[in-house]
């Protein structure tokens, strides 16, 4: 996909790296990347994504612009209080780069939307806040043979990893899944979200924009994908660090008696709460 010559003026200082360059700036132009969320992961994803030229960024939420999100969700501006996200971020991105198309989604992601959506995008970045949106992403990421770049925070320190699990490593064995990290959800009320127990806001911007660089790297070829690792961060100490992950053969979705086949298993209970750790 050829770039015009304010695209080549804009992306200078890509074409000017050996691993990006034109070939690398064209394979941006033309993916389509879907954002789960335009909160405090989703704003630095979108930006930066916005920034270096992915061609269509997909944003989903269903939710609006308050007051108390603007200390992290950087995309959004106190004029944007009140605004649904995904229009908010939808103003900021075209301001930021024309050249970006943006489709919006004023939806949550559910069993009966999620296939359809996430399968119209090359590859997804799950920016969402709880696990059962986490556990239907991946799953329907699996489904449809996409990649998925996913994070997660807590109030001084995060966390990312990139899941391939329809593909196998170089000795054969598929990479792990995110029910190969987390088999079940934590019991609700043991896991504090941020609304609860507070987080600083600079440390989503640092792995949402990690989350952001390696959506880049998947869709270039730069670099390590860090399929099968998860990449620590803790703020307090300041420390990186890299754990290396593997496949779980006993995980319901890709182990070696599989009991997780579509994605009627995040169903609605009666009670209103997904089914999808059951």
């Amino acid at each position: 996909m050829a770039l015009t010559p304010e695209e080549i003026q804009r992306y200078k200082r890509h074409l000017l790296l050996h691993a990006v360059g034109g070939q690398g700036q064209a394979k941006l132009k033309a993916a389509r990347v879907l954002v789960v969320g335009a909160g405090g992961l989703g704003s630095p994803l979108l930006l930066y994504l916005a920034a270096a030229g992915v061609g269509t960024l997909g944003i989903i939420d269903d939710d609006t612009v308050s007051l108390d999100n603007l200390q992290r969700q950087v995309i959004h501006t106190t004029a944007s209080i009140g605004m649904d996200k995904v229009e908010s971020a939808r103003e900021t991105i075209a301001h930021l780069n024309p050249h970006v198309a943006v489709e919006t989604f004023d939806v949550r992601l559910d069993a009966a939307n999620a296939a359809d959506i996430i399968s119209r995008f090359d590859i997804v970045a799950d920016g969402s806040d709880n696990f059962a949106t986490r556990y239907l992403v991946s799953d329907a990421c699996f489904f449809a043979g996409r990649t998925l770049v996913h994070a997660a925070v807590g109030p001084f320190d995060g966390y990312l990893t990139t899941l391939k699990p329809f593909a196998r490593t170089a000795d054969g064995t598929l990479y792990p899944s995110y029910r190969c990290l987390f088999p079940e959800a934590p019991p609700p009320g043991t896991v504090p979200s941020c609304s609860e127990a507070g987080v600083l806001g600079s440390v989503v911007g640092v792995v949402g924009t990690l989350q952001a660089t390696e959506v880049i790297k998947e869709i270039t070829g730069v670099g390590d994908s860090l399929a099968g690792r998860i990449l620590l961060y803790d703020a307090k100490e300041p420390r990186f660090e890299t754990v290396r992950v593997g496949w779980d053969p006993e995980n319901p979705l890709t182990g070696l008696e599989p009991a997780i086949f579509d994605l009627s298993v995040h169903r609605i209970s009666p009670e209103g709460v997904p089914a999808e750790t059951d």
